[in-house]
């Protein structure tokens, strides 16, 4: 009688531990979740105001008159002549 007692002794502070084992690890679980969401919203975020500026950029590059530039000339080396 008494050995079962301990059976059931030992079996129940198994599942005690078990069972807050898997409580910790469903919290963890969540937790990363979380920070997971958070960094998708912070990534669609980001990505959305850098995709704004370059279209803005963009418009502005194409309603700005274009400057003609002046041609460039090539610089000549002096040649050395060694006599």
């Amino acid at each position: 009688m008494a050995d079962t007692k301990d059976r059931d002794a030992a079996r129940s502070r198994a599942q005690t531990h078990f069972s807050a084992s898997e409580q910790r690890d469903s919290l963890v679980k969540q937790m990363i979740e979380a920070e997971r969401v958070a960094t998708a919203a912070k990534t669609a975020k980001l990505r959305a105001l850098r995709l704004a500026k370059e279209e803005a950029d963009r418009l502005e590059a194409a309603n700005a008159p274009k400057q003609e530039s002046a041609p460039k000339t090539r610089a000549r080396k002096a040649a050395a002549k060694k006599s």
